[in-house]
């Protein structure tokens, strides 16, 4: 009985997620960390973190990796199904009705006024969700040089998000590797 109220909010959580977003992708994170976090305490801001990362490393969108991550880590691999499909049903719902519809009204103002807001505040979820990760990832020198490293990076360089996460790993360890052998050397003098 308990792993079924599990199963049942975990597609009911992550339908809502994938209901009340617009934009997809990023513009998931807020509502993810509100309702994972926040909520439910299904994860911390540090383990969301890393399935954000993760989730933009692997194949397919974010929020279904992130999905799928919290739903196994709740109910193991049945969770993790039941987490992917429910943040996914309300997006092909909304887009077999749109798909007839799409082609008729597109040109209408009105609905280029309403994607032209729905951008702006997708904007403003990203900003807010960066902000939020921000607070739980850049804590120390090390963490601030690597983030300014690879914001550098991705602002002047035309490469991979996977690169990206790949050198700020390597730099990660790297870094703290030169930490712990420094301290070494200082301990045996």
């Amino acid at each position: 009985m308990k792993k079924a109220r599990i199963l049942r909010d975990l597609f009911f959580t992550f339908m809502q997620v994938g209901g009340l977003t617009f934009g997809g992708g990023y513009a998931m994170l807020p509502i993810l960390q509100r309702e994972v976090v926040e909520k439910r305490g299904w994860a911390t801001d540090e383990e969301l973190t890393d399935y954000f990362a993760v989730g933009q490393c692997t194949p397919g969108i974010i929020a279904v990796n992130t999905a799928t991550f919290v739903g196994q880590k709740q109910a193991g691999i049945l969770g993790g199904i039941v987490a992917t499909l429910g943040v996914v049903a309300p997006s092909l719902v909304i887009i077999s009705i749109l798909a007839g519809f799409i082609n008729t009204f597109a040109e209408l103002a009105v609905v280029k006024n309403a994607f032209a807001g729905i951008r702006v505040c997708v904007c403003v979820l990203i900003f807010n969700a960066v902000c939020k990760l921000w607070k739980g990832s850049v804590k120390s020198r090390l963490a601030l040089v690597i983030f300014v490293v690879v914001t550098l990076g991705s602002l002047f360089l035309d490469l991979s998000p996977i690169l990206f996460v790949v050198m700020a790993t390597v730099l990660g360890i790297g870094l703290e590797q030169f930490k712990l052998s420094s301290r070494k050397k200082e301990g045996e003098a």
